[in-house]
């Protein structure tokens, strides 16, 4: 049996192994950043700083005006719940593990994950937790508790399952989206500001996209999915979202999951390591 029979009958053995990897992953990564607890106050100043800037704005908004595109204060706020949320899952479990990989690959020490009997995707995308970055999780659920009891009606249980579906669609296509980005770095070395270029465009999902023009709403729903991200998760709050584009959604965030798997497998074909 050769190598990659091996890991492939390793892998067969145990389909929860991703599931063990990452929270195995994730124990590491937590006890380390509980050394630095202090990091912790300054990571809730931060939040609560932008929370604050986010509802002022959000205050002369509509100090002016009773909608925007279409939609309440309390709908807005859901946006922003969703925004903050989906933040704070990228920066505490996706953007560190593309930091980790973009330096792995410039300095050839992706050798030591190739060399693993694990798949060498999974493994890159689970081993770096920023956990004190979770208080915008936290943030953000709060700020979502605040606009559903703003909301006429609340939400019953069926709604509540469909807005999960929609945030675990977004948070896939944006893990996509940042592998892909970080993916090209087999072939151009040098991407440090990688992660600044997406904090700007991550910027825009503070409002609807349905606010934006035509070709700026396109770009941020198929090349930046921060409206399946962001936008579709809060329309299902506000009972907004339609059965096609959920539809959609669901087709876009798989192809995009066949289309990194693809891309990921070519870019480690590039890949010449720490001895070339």
């Amino acid at each position: 049996m050769g190598p990659t029979q091996g890991r492939d009958a390793l892998r067969g053995r145990d389909p929860l192994r991703p599931i063990r990897l990452f929270a195995l992953f994730f124990r590491v990564g937590a006890l380390n950043e509980l050394q630095y607890r202090a990091n912790l106050a300054v990571q809730l100043f931060e939040s609560l700083l932008a929370l604050g800037t986010g509802l002022a704005v959000l205050g002369l908004v509509f100090g002016q005006t009773t909608n925007l595109g279409g939609w309440s204060q309390s709908e807005l706020l859901a946006v922003m719940g969703v925004h903050i949320l989906m933040g704070g899952v990228i920066k505490t479990a996706i953007q560190p593990n593309m930091e980790r990989l973009m330096t792995d690959v410039r300095q050839g020490t992706l050798d030591f994950i190739l060399t693993k009997p694990e798949d060498a995707q999974v493994m890159v995308s689970v081993r770096e937790f920023r956990i004190w970055q979770g208080v915008d999780i936290g943030v953000g659920a709060i700020v979502l508790v605040v606009a559903v009891a703003q909301l006429r009606g609340g939400i019953g249980v069926g709604v509540g399952l469909i807005f999960a579906g929609t945030l675990l669609l977004g948070a896939v296509m944006i893990y996509c989206f940042w592998l892909l980005l970080t993916t090209t770095a087999f072939w151009i070395v040098k991407m440090d500001e990688l992660h600044e270029l997406f904090e700007g465009i991550y910027q825009s999902g503070r409002w609807p996209v349905t606010i934006y023009p035509g070709w700026l709403r396109i770009s941020l729903t198929f090349l930046v999915p921060i409206a399946f991200a962001v936008t579709v998760p809060a329309e299902a709050l506000t009972s907004r979202l339609t059965v096609e584009t959920l539809a959609l959604a669901a087709a876009f965030a798989f192809g995009l999951l066949l289309l990194t798997r693809w891309f990921w497998r070519l870019g480690l074909r590039n890949y010449s390591g720490a001895s070339a």
